[in-house]
């Protein structure tokens, strides 16, 4: 039977993982809120 404690205390994150929130962490992303955001500037501009 598998002793779930130990296997848990034996856990390391793979470090493709870590790898990946530090690039995430790293850039600031452009999400929708941020599109939205730049057409209405550019729409008013254009006015």
């Amino acid at each position: 039977m598998i002793n779930f404690e130990k296997e848990l205390k034996n856990f390391e994150p793979s470090l493709e993982v870590e790898e990946a929130e530090a690039a995430i962490y790293e850039h600031d992303l452009t999400d929708v809120a941020d599109i939205i955001a730049d057409m209405i500037r550019e729409a008013k501009e254009g006015r």
